[in-house]
């Protein structure tokens, strides 16, 4: 009976020691400053806005996918992505890109676009009315 209970117990700790390993491993921090972005070695989630005067880049035969995009401050980079352009790219209000700064660029392993929201030219059409 004592050996189910130690069993038990074994497995729990060999649990939580593994999840916190990972959890220590995933450090993505979320940075809406560039130059910070520039700076540092780890992966990074940045926030910021499609620079739609210099158009985007699509390779469809590498599968590359590149556009610059903006932060808050108005510090540039480009972004480099190993896939295809998200359907609503076009129409995005902001961006979310997780990757790593490296050589000039910032390799994106993930986008996410943010779209305008239907319900805001409604409002702000009853606002004005």
């Amino acid at each position: 009976m004592k050996n189910k209970y130690l069993f038990g117990g074994g497995i729990i700790v060999v649990f939580l020691a593994l999840m916190s390993y990972l959890f220590t491993q995933t450090n993505v921090s979320y940075q809406e400053d560039f130059s910070l972005i520039m700076n540092t070695e780890k992966t990074v989630r940045a926030t910021g806005e499609w620079v739609k005067s210099k158009s985007y880049q699509l390779d469809n035969e590498k599968k590359i996918f590149s556009f610059y995009m903006k932060d808050y401050k108005g510090n540039e980079m480009r972004v480099v992505y190993n896939g295809a352009m998200p359907n609503n790219f076009e129409s995005s209000t902001s961006v979310v890109v997780t990757g790593k700064y490296h050589d000039g660029y910032f390799y994106a392993s993930d986008i996410l676009t943010k779209c305008p929201s239907k319900y805001e030219e409604q409002f702000d059409a009853n606002a004005s009315s």
